[in-house]
């Protein structure tokens, strides 16, 4: 089952003046962290007219010059901070090396949970041996209830999905979510795509199945690797598309047991769920109603040696990380090499890190925020999340196809919406998490059935509200729509999202956008189906649900237009809810930033305007290099458009940015006036 000097005329004069003692100097006032002001003002392009590509202007010069290292598939201002974050782990890992945390505490599993990775040695004596067990009952299996056994558990792979979150009809209390899941690759259109570069995606894909099936001692490697694929292609061609698993209404079926039984015959859902700890569950939500139906009859039409494959290669699959290096080294070779493009393995310790974000996140947040989060880095944020939230009930006031109804609803939802800031006010207890030193198998699975045991729990009691699905040190931030909760990490509020000591704009185009781009998705395609409880509720009339998707629409085809490479474009109704984030966003933090002016004239530092300040650090904040196969997957898979669209697009529907570059007719981003999208 798959979780910026002015010298003082004053000063000057006095210091002219033999008569007057020269005075204390004035303590220097804080530097921005980038530039003399919080711009990276190098980077600009100033052969490129704002107009023609305003995301080229800005970041032209860093563009043509920056070479993506060797260990990454993109660099960008994101990832930046992700680095910094890595490298802030790093230390305290090392920290922690000189200390004896107590035994069982967090400090301790953190270190035997990093030290079980770093064990390479260990890793390569144990071999394949903690497969074993799992592999001699997938061996065994001579039925369909054999195989559904096998299936329903924590670590089980197949083509049923669960996740526990709250319940839409109910938000206070959880309900468990059912989707589809159980591909290798990363969705249908790796398997069903005839364009040539995903041709070469599925012989690449052949050959890394045929050689994991090599490293597990299989008879036949070529031929198992084909009955694995046959059966994913099969599993494929019942997918939903990823920009119909956005259809909020189209995913949210809410049955009983009895209702399961009958919409997905195929499973015996008394075994499954048992095997997952959910024998006593009775409400579910079940998303790809067709996809899980017809994916799940496949165990009646597939013979159960080709389902013993899948599972033999899902299992090695999954765990690959823990296992010999020549597991680990096969599956780089094709999820990041292949599909992404990436030249070289990233550093042991790097990826140590990431293990333990995945799997004892909070452990190491709660460490990481004492010694890099500064106090003061919270209320600042407070008061911007506090402005912005301002700005868009000033924006609610005025928008013209809304009517007053479905406006009330709107302000009602904005009020009550529950920003989060820096890390959470409880921390996660990992006490029931067993690590183990040496054993990083062992610790990788108990670390995933902790979470789903956890996940478990919840059920029948109340919404947890104060429970973050990041960790404080993640570069990110993200709106819950069942909660109506804006969450801002630690690790995205540091420059260039996020200075304290840099030009007002700087931070309203940066950080200010990012905040309203989360309220933004409060009303988004898919945040709009949400009420202020976090309940799906229709609270829209008719009409102004009509004039809204009319506009959407309309700023859909403006990304479906953008075709970075050859035949590869932008699906605009994937990445709608993104790119309403970025617009709206966007025109939040405008209108934040004015207010916060109290009526009065930005001055004009190195030449650039306040207008223009902010629009540069917005699209400065998206800047990023990427290789093309990485381009392609996030295109094909990702709700997020490319960082030159996000760093461009939304600008262009922006009257102000005209004005701010006087950007005329002729120009080559220039749209007219009322083909300009307006939403929020």
């Amino acid at each position: 089952m798959k979780l910026l000097l002015a010298a003082s005329a004053a000063a000057l004069l006095a210091a002219c003046s033999p008569e007057t003692p020269a005075p204390t100097p004035a303590a220097e006032a804080p530097k921005a962290a980038i530039g003399t002001f919080g711009l990276d003002t190098a980077a600009i392009d100033k052969a490129v007219k704002p107009g023609d590509d305003f995301y080229k202007y800005v970041n032209g010069t860093w563009l043509s010059t920056f070479k993506i290292p060797a260990d990454k598939t993109r660099y960008g201002t994101f990832d930046v901070l992700r680095d910094k974050s890595e490298n802030d782990v790093k230390t305290i890992l090392e920290e922690l090396t000189k200390t004896t945390p107590a035994a069982g505490s967090v400090q301790a599993k953190v270190l035997d949970l990093y030290n079980s990775w770093m064990d390479e040695a260990a890793i390569e004596a144990r071999g394949i041996e903690p497969l074993k067990a799992d592999l001699d009952k997938i061996n065994a299996a001579k039925t369909k209830a054999d195989i559904i056994k096998i299936m329903g558990t924590p670590e089980g792979s197949g083509p049923i999905g669960m996740w526990i979150s709250p319940d839409p009809a109910e938000p206070s209390k959880y309900t468990v979510n059912i989707t589809q899941t159980g591909l290798g690759m990363p969705n249908r259109d790796f398997y069903l795509d005839k364009n040539e570069r995903f041709v070469g995606y599925r012989t690449a894909y052949k050959t890394y199945v045929t050689k994991i099936f090599e490293l597990l001692g299989d008879a036949d490697p070529a031929k198992s690797a084909d009955a694995v694929i046959a059966l994913e292609t099969k599993l494929a061609t019942v997918h939903w598309a990823p920009e119909k698993q956005r259809d909020v209404q189209a995913t949210n079926n809410p049955v009983d047991r009895a209702g399961l039984r009958k919409m997905i015959p195929a499973i015996d859902w008394n075994v499954y769920l048992e095997g997952l700890g959910l024998g006593q569950q009775q409400n579910f939500v079940v998303n790809e109603t067709t996809a899980l139906r017809d994916g799940a009859k496949l165990l009646d039409t597939q013979s159960i040696d080709a389902w013993k494959k899948y599972l033999a290669f899902h299992l090695a699959n999954d765990n690959a990380n823990a296992l010999p290096k020549a597991f680990d080294d096969a599956n780089f070779t094709f999820f990041r090499k292949a599909l992404a493009g990436q030249e070289a393995q990233r550093d042991r310790w790097k990826r140590g890190v990431g293990l333990l974000d995945g799997l004892i996140g909070e452990g190491v947040g709660e460490i990481y925020t004492a010694k890099y989060f500064p106090p003061d880095s919270k209320a600042k944020m407070d008061e911007l999340i506090a402005n912005l939230r301002s700005a868009m009930g000033e924006r609610l006031k005025t928008l013209e196809w809304m009517d007053e109804a479905t406006r009330a609803e709107a302000q009602k939802k904005l009020s009550t919406f529950d920003p989060r800031v820096g890390y959470p006010a409880h921390w996660r207890d990992y006490s029931a998490y067993t690590v183990e030193a040496g054993k990083l198998f062992e610790n990788i699975r108990n670390g995933r059935k902790f979470e789903w045991d956890r996940q478990v729990k919840r059920l029948g009691g109340p919404v947890d509200r104060t429970e973050w699905g990041m960790n404080p040190q993640t570069v990110n931030a993200y709106y819950d729509p069942s909660t109506n909760q804006i969450t801002f990490p630690a690790g995205i509020l540091q420059p260039p999202f996020f200075d304290p000591n840099a030009d007002p704009a700087i931070n309203y185009g940066a950080i200010g956008a990012v905040i309203g781009h989360e309220m933004g998705h409060g009303f988004d395609d898919q945040g709009s189906e949400y009420d202020e409880t976090g309940k799906i509720r229709n609270w829209w009339t008719a009409e102004t649900r009509a004039k809204f998707k009319e506009a959407t629409t309309k700023f859909g085809a403006q990304y479906n237009a953008y075709c970075p490479l050859e035949g590869q474009c932008v699906k605009g109704d994937l990445t709608m809810g993104e790119n309403i984030g970025d617009l709206g966003g966007l025109e939040m933090a405008y209108t934040a930033y004015h207010l916060s002016l109290g009526g009065k004239e930005a001055p004009v530092i190195d030449g650039f305007t306040g207008d223009q300040r902010f629009f540069m650090a917005h699209a400065q904040v998206w800047r990023a290099v990427i290789r093309d196969d990485a381009l392609v997957n996030q295109m094909r898979t990702d709700p997020h458009s490319p960082g030159a669209a996000r760093g461009s697009i939304p600008e262009r529907n922006i009257d102000a940015w005209y004005t701010a570059f006087d950007v005329k007719e002729g120009d080559k981003e220039y749209i007219a006036p009322a083909a300009r999208v307006k939403i929020w």
